[in-house]
């Protein structure tokens, strides 16, 4: 990425700028774009950054630009949100970005509660989400859950997995700008955003964690993840991340990388495999849910192999 632009230059330049990438989601637009219209903070703007899409989703962002402070870039497919959302980075004025995938939604208080903690000196804020399956949803009891970080932040996110929703993040401008904004490997796609935490980590250990869940998780529709996908991103995170590059010993790996390729290789059939996996995520740390579920995992897929070897 070009070095960003000063955001103090501009006299005239909202404090926030909400970055929306986008792909084929105008059903879903409407809904992310009424929840910015109901924010009690109001100085902000709002950048959707199209990757391409061919149904009417410019024909949803039209009707709302008299309603916000909202432009509108269409750039050819990438395959992925990394590329439209170093796009909005670089269009934005905003002293501090925050990021909303355009199946998601916020809460009135978001912008407002985030803010307020930014202008308190946390460098990055982020929340838990609520888990939206249905459009109409009223009452909602399952969480996309953060987790508050430790000192130091990196060596948590690394040991720990990614603690935080991308949904929910705001956070300083200049700091994606000294990371080099998001990745666009194609190996990171769908993991884009966790990198990019562990790699601003190693700039500031200002992470704040804002106990109420101040927003909507989306998954009742299409989602990036897969369970090749996924395997895709553990070999590059092996290769980033790991001690020794490709070279580090699986066995030497966190409990959640374990946990995560166990669960892929299971979804795809490959259950010769799962039981190590599984064993290696119930040496390390893991939570009491993901114990469990581990536990009954390799039960399955050691009965599966059985079954197999039998017929």
């Amino acid at each position: 990425m070009e070095p960003l632009p000063d955001a103090a230059a501009a006299s005239k330049s909202p404090r926030v700028s909400v970055i929306i990438p986008t792909y084929n989601r105008a059903a879903d637009l409407g809904r992310c774009l009424d929840s910015l219209v109901a924010q009690t903070f109001k100085d902000f703007e709002v950048l959707v950054c199209d990757d391409g899409s061919t149904d009417e989703s410019a024909m949803v962002v039209e009707r709302y630009k008299g309603r916000l402070d909202l432009s509108y870039h269409w750039a050819q497919n990438f395959g992925g949100p990394a590329r439209p959302r170093n796009s909005g980075v670089q269009l934005a004025r905003g002293m501090y970005v925050a990021f909303l995938d355009s199946d998601d939604w916020w809460s009135p208080r978001k912008l407002a509660e985030s803010v307020q903690r930014l202008d308190a000196d946390a460098d990055v804020v982020y929340h838990d989400l609520w888990i939206a399956r249905s459009p109409r949803q009223r009452v909602f009891w399952r969480r996309a859950h953060t987790r508050p970080l430790v000192v130091p932040v990196f060596r948590d996110l690394l040991l720990n997995g990614n603690a935080i929703c991308n949904s929910s993040v705001v956070l300083r401008r200049e700091l994606m700008g000294q990371v080099g904004g998001f990745s666009e490997d194609p190996a990171l796609i769908a993991w884009e955003d966790y990198d990019a935490w562990l790699r601003i980590s190693k700039i500031t250990e200002r992470f704040e964690r804002i106990e109420e869940p101040l927003g909507y998780y989306w998954s009742g529709g299409a989602n990036l993840s897969s369970p090749r996908r996924l395997i895709s991103n553990l070999a590059r995170f092996r290769e980033m991340y790991g001690a020794t590059g490709r070279n580090t010993p699986e066995s030497s790996l966190p409990a959640w990388y374990h946990y995560i390729l166990g669960l892929s290789h299971y979804q795809l059939g490959a259950y010769s495999i799962v039981p190590t996996h599984m064993r290696r995520a119930l040496s390390g740390r893991l939570p009491i849910a993901k114990r469990a579920k581990a536990a009954v995992t390799i039960v399955k897929s050691s009965l599966f192999v059985v079954l197999a070897a039998v017929r």
